[in-house]
């Protein structure tokens, strides 16, 4: 198309970031995710600040997002209104301390330019009328920076669509951007969401290729990038998970925080010191060095179900010494937890979860 064309836009609607409450969570079309942010099936390395700006867009629409198979009437107006010309646009502004906390006009600036610049090409698609829509753009187009608080700025319709129009989503908690600072954590977190529940298996090659990584063996990306990964979602997101490998297979299971911190807030002090000493006993009595205690006590105190499989091998690790007619001491640190291990590798995989995904056993060494 002549160059003319690119700046001839239309603008059909105007969104207002109102600043009222903040959602706890959004609404991520598996489209555009999987379009904009995993394209070729490879994670886009958008910055800490640009994610924040998409976030407040899908934030700002949220109330206009709609399933077509629920509202197919809401679809043919969309079309209407957005997709009867080609280089129809939205236009959105955004509080820029909403993009940089700090009050910075550089970070700003910067996440704007990026989301301009980053795919920015002819887009096409086909209107319920069978007519082809065109759009040049980004996700964004011709930001402007108003330094009494805002910057506004365009959405192509083609991306408007992959924002509103979701046949299939998942939620992501909006205070993602804003609670943790590592940008991979959070396209991590955005990809565990559309996991299933029985989780994934990635080869080395695969994952270090999907998040733009570049780790020699499936130790070093479960060690280097997934447990830093973790520990942030277990802190800030209502979805973490379990990893483990083998070869250069890597297991990953989803799991709910949620229900961890549901949890958390209902034991009381009784409970919480009941915890305390069960995790001195198993140190006192077999000899548990501080270093060896640190992945064990971690999975013992905070994740219920762990707790539960942990204290199922643990009983049967007894079982099993009476039957040899020794005692159970006679396993002492390392020795002890190899022990354990061993017998949670059989319990967990006598649960329905173990049924599914036979790797997907807790790790506590």
């Amino acid at each position: 198309m002549a160059e003319n064309e690119k700046n001839l836009r239309l603008i059909k609607k105007i969104f207002e970031d109102k600043n009222e409450r903040i959602p706890d969570r959004i609404r991520l079309g598996n489209g555009f995710v999987d379009d904009f942010i995993f394209e070729d099936h490879e994670a886009a390395d958008i910055p800490i600040n640009a994610l924040r700006v998409i976030f407040n867009i899908v934030s700002i629409i949220s109330s206009e997002q709609f399933r077509p198979e629920d509202r197919p009437k809401q679809l043919s107006l969309f079309d209407e209104e957005f997709e009867t010309e080609n280089n129809i646009f939205a236009s959105m502004k955004i509080r820029n301390n909403k993009i940089s906390p700090s009050g910075s006009s550089k970070q700003v600036i910067d996440a704007y330019e990026f989301l301009a610049k980053f795919k920015m090409s002819w887009y096409k698609s086909v209107n319920s009328k069978g007519k082809e829509i065109k759009t040049f753009g980004g996700l964004i187009s011709t930001p402007s920076y108003d330094h009494r608080g805002y910057t506004s700025f365009l959405i192509s319709s083609y991306w408007l669509k992959k924002l509103m129009v979701i046949p299939e989503y998942n939620y992501v908690l909006y205070n993602l951007v804003y609670n943790i600072r590592n940008n991979k954590h959070i396209i991590f977190a955005i990809w565990l969401s559309k996991l299933p529940e029985k989780g994934t298996i990635v080869k080395l090659a695969s994952l270090n290729r999907k998040f733009g990584v570049n780790y020699k063996t499936a130790n070093d990306v479960c060690f280097k990038f997934l447990k830093p990964a973790r520990l942030s979602l277990d802190q800030h997101n209502n979805l973490s998970f379990h990893y483990r490998y083998k070869g250069d297979s890597i297991f990953i299971i989803p799991y709910q925080t949620n229900m961890i911190r549901d949890i958390d807030l209902s034991l009381n002090n009784r409970e919480q010191l009941e915890m305390t000493r069960r995790l001195r006993y198993f140190r006192k009595r077999y000899d548990l060095q501080e270093q060896e205690m640190v992945q064990f006590s971690y999975q013992y105190r905070n994740i219920p179900q762990t707790r539960e499989l942990i204290e199922k091998a643990f009983s049967e690790f007894i079982r099993s010494t009476r039957l040899k007619e020794f005692k159970s001491t006679a396993y002492k640190g390392k020795a002890f937890l190899n022990e354990i291990q061993e017998n949670l590798v059989v319990v967990y995989r006598n649960t329905k979860m173990g049924t599914l995904l036979p790797n997907g056993y807790p790790v506590i060494i």
